[in-house]
């Protein structure tokens, strides 16, 4: 009995596809594939595209998702360096670099991204405690947000981490790590108040003080400045007094020379005095210095 073309074609296509099922490998973007030969490790495929395999029962596929996971380890209490009780939450964000030494470890779990944040949580856990027990509580909760030093711890729990993933080669990288959320359990909520308070009553005590000193300074200085200007302005004041008494005393040897002159000068100077604006004037012209608009009084006509 013959078969139709078709039937050949088709036949033809199947087996095309069973061969290509059986001898490749699709690895796509975001994934990596480690192979195994019976049972052992000899092949990681990190970059996308179609590759040759031995059929399934001598090579086996486990594809490994390689973007970053991240998570959320469980609100946990630690002790500070000064014996109170705080409550911490942290989140990382990792992912695998090393394929080959991650499937050993995981690769016998049914899920291993679960099963390797569970190790990692273990791991963050006992950083976490040896972080937070080298610090006092001020550096976590303070009156003055100077004293925070969240991203120096952030950073120190994130060393102690890395450091304990490379001891033991997971072969995988943490990529960030944070504090998400800080308590502080009821028992000490009261005495923790009570020290932001005096803490904050410190801080403004240091400001009161320093502001004091900055006002008494500035007070020494207008009072020291206003002092030098007085003492010159006096020298000045005593110089021409005596520029004045000087001259005074010029002018009072011609003036006894001459008493009438005098007089007559004095009047006059009266009587430049009182025009200097312009102005109606009502007087009686025998009353000095206005006599000296009398002709008939007038000492020049001597």
């Amino acid at each position: 009995m013959k078969r139709s073309p078709l039937t050949l074609a088709i036949g033809f296509v199947l087996l095309i596809i069973f061969g290509l099922l059986l001898f490749s490998v699709q690895v796509r973007q975001s994934e990596v594939v480690v192979i195994t030969t019976f049972g052992k490790p000899t092949r990681t495929l990190t970059k996308p595209g179609l590759y040759g395999r031995l059929p399934w029962g001598i090579q086996m596929i486990h594809r490994f998702d390689q973007r970053v996971q991240n998570f959320e380890d469980k609100f946990t209490e630690g002790l500070t360096q000064n014996g109170f009780n705080l409550l911490t939450s942290v989140y990382i964000g990792w992912k695998i670099t090393d394929p080959q030494a991650f499937f050993p470890k995981f690769a016998g779990s049914s899920q291993p991204i679960a099963e390797a944040e569970k190790v990692l949580q273990g791991l963050l856990s006992n950083a976490k405690s040896a972080v937070v027990g080298k610090h006092p509580l001020s550096d976590f909760v303070s009156a003055n947000p100077d004293s925070n030093k969240f991203l120096a711890i952030e950073n120190e729990i994130l060393a102690a981490l890395q450091n304990q993933v490379r001891a033991n080669n997971y072969g995988l990288q943490i990529e960030f790590l944070g504090i998400k959320k800080l308590g502080l359990p009821e028992s000490v909520t009261q005495s923790v108040f009570e020290q932001m308070t005096s803490e904050r009553k410190v801080l403004a005590d240091r400001l009161q003080n320093e502001g004091e000193t900055e006002a008494q300074n500035i007070r020494s200085d207008a009072e020291r400045k206003a002092a030098d200007i007085l003492a010159n302005a006096e020298g000045e004041a005593t110089r021409i007094r005596g520029k004045g008494e000087g001259e005074a005393a010029k002018s009072l040897t011609v003036f006894q020379q001459n008493p009438e002159l005098a007089n007559f000068i004095f009047r006059l100077n009266a009587l430049e005095a009182s025009l200097k604006e312009r102005s109606t004037l009502i007087f009686d012209g025998r009353i000095p210095p206005f006599n000296l608009l009398n002709a008939s009084t007038n000492l020049l006509s001597k």
